[in-house]
């Protein structure tokens, strides 16, 4: 193996094992590293990687914005390169000494945008006509009613396995850094899920994939993703109306119902309360809308 693939793999499994990271952030984060190695002189190992400061960075960095990396890129490839600075100086012996300081980019949050109950509703019994055969509609529509009804992100859905069975009021989900938390289930979610696994030709032993793919793999995100975006053009609903937009339905349906933020924030895993306190601007707008729709005096204009 080369000094190159020896870095590469050692990050790699450090993400994935130690840090718990899922599979898109893996695959983004070594994409960073990898740049950054290329850039590099030839036979850089961790002792070289542990060298580079802001200044380097700062410089790799123009060079990235310079190919036309947006703002937000920008900051995400940052901040990798940065964990992939302080990984190095771990390895070199210099656990104590903190990756390169460099601020990146502002970048302007925008507002989740969420779909109507009813559209939520109407896209999950879409997919399950869609289905290309009986018993992967019905998996379909589970996937998409568990993450309206319980707010996952849909790789939280799809790594559970069918050790969570028999379903009860509550499911103990795995998120982003390993972080634990408990969701509640709703009756017509563990019906749905209940229907799927009747209908479905595979095996259910507890190391089993909870949702399988056609052929009994686990479920790939592109699999769902292709399903709504079917349905959504069947039903003339936004772009926007996708698997992960039913997760921010489910936040600013629950805010408008008078949610809390801290319990709002425990339901979604979120490890800030800044990234709950979004959907406050969220309910606002939807409140926005539904004055400019019914005030007499806007409906005059």
């Amino acid at each position: 193996m080369t000094l190159l693939h020896d870095l590469l793999a050692r990050w790699h499994d450090h993400q994935l094992h130690d840090l718990r990271h899922s599979p898109h952030t893996v695959r983004a984060y070594q994409a960073a590293a990898r740049r950054l190695l290329d850039h590099l002189p030839a036979g850089t190992g961790w002792t070289e990687l542990a060298a580079c400061d802001a200044q380097l960075l700062r410089g790799f960095m123009a060079l990235r914005r310079a190919d036309g990396l947006s703002n937000a890129s920008a900051a995400r490839e940052l901040s990798a390169l940065k964990a992939f600075i302080g990984f190095a100086r771990q390895q070199a012996g210099l656990a104590g000494t903190a990756a390169p300081r460099l601020r990146g980019p502002r970048v302007k949050k925008g507002i989740p945008r969420a779909i109507t109950p009813d559209e939520a509703v109407n896209l999950a019994e879409m997919v399950t006509r869609d289905g290309t055969a009986e018993w992967t509609g019905a998996r379909d529509r589970a996937v998409l009613l568990l993450l309206y009804g319980a707010g996952l992100r849909i790789a939280e859905a799809l790594s559970l396995d069918c050790s969570v069975l028999p379903l009860r009021e509550t499911l103990l989900i795995t998120g982003k850094g390993a972080k634990q938390r408990i969701v509640p289930l709703l009756p017509a979610v563990v019906l749905a899920i209940d229907a799927y696994l009747e209908l479905s030709p595979w095996p259910k032993g507890a190391a089993d994939p909870l949702f399988r793919g056609a052929k009994g793999g686990r479920l790939a995100q592109g699999i769902v993703q292709k399903a709504v975006a079917r349905a959504r053009t069947v039903l003339g609903l936004s772009p926007s109306a996708t698997p992960h937009a039913l997760r921010h339905s489910f936040a600013t349906h629950l805010l408008a119902a008078g949610a809390d933020l801290r319990s709002l924030q425990e339901l979604l895993g979120h490890a800030s309360l800044s990234s709950t306190q979004v959907y406050t601007k969220v309910d606002g707008a939807t409140l926005l809308d539904v004055y400019r729709d019914a005030h007499p005096r806007e409906r005059d204009h």
